[in-house]
């Protein structure tokens, strides 16, 4: 398994995966000890995080590992489907996958998301409207839903 750390405007990203595809990018705390040379499994998937952050990528086209129980990989594959500066809620998400009373269960499943901002988890938010439940910190998923709102209203229509 290949290693890398992308240095954000929300901080260090790990991420990790193999010429199959991304297994894993997460949010670091600290700046990590090796930011050195990054394996070519993984230039892809840093060239396209890179233009997300600069706003000239909305959809990622990334081979995706996803490792976790068929219900996670559910809820994922549904996550991966919220457009780029939209939210939903939980419910929302329960509804989409046919088990509206799954909310907890689709929080739960949302919070082991292991790969952040390619599979958006941060477009979820809770029935109020409030920003809920978000493993990077809250202040990171509130700047992801700026920066993509930012983005769309500089769009021509």
């Amino acid at each position: 398994m290949d290693k890398t750390h992308y240095e954000s405007p929300v901080g260090w990203l790990e991420i990790k995966g193999d010429a199959r595809g991304v297994t894993y990018l997460n949010f670091l705390d600290t700046k990590p000890d090796d930011t050195g040379t990054v394996p070519s499994s993984l230039k892809r998937c840093c060239q396209q995080v890179d233009e997300y952050f600069k706003g000239e990528r909305m959809e990622f086209d990334l081979k995706l590992i996803l490792h976790g129980t068929e219900f996670q990989k559910t809820v994922w594959n549904e996550l991966a489907m919220i457009p780029f500066g939209k939210t939903v809620t939980y419910q929302d998400v329960a509804r989409a996958i046919h088990n509206k009373k799954a909310m907890r269960a689709v929080g739960n499943a949302n919070r082991k998301n292991p790969i952040a901002i390619i599979i958006p988890c941060h477009r979820v938010i809770g029935s109020d409207g409030n920003l809920v439940g978000f493993g990077g910190g809250l202040w990171r998923k509130k700047w992801l839903l700026d920066h993509e709102r930012d983005i769309v209203k500089k769009r021509p229509v």
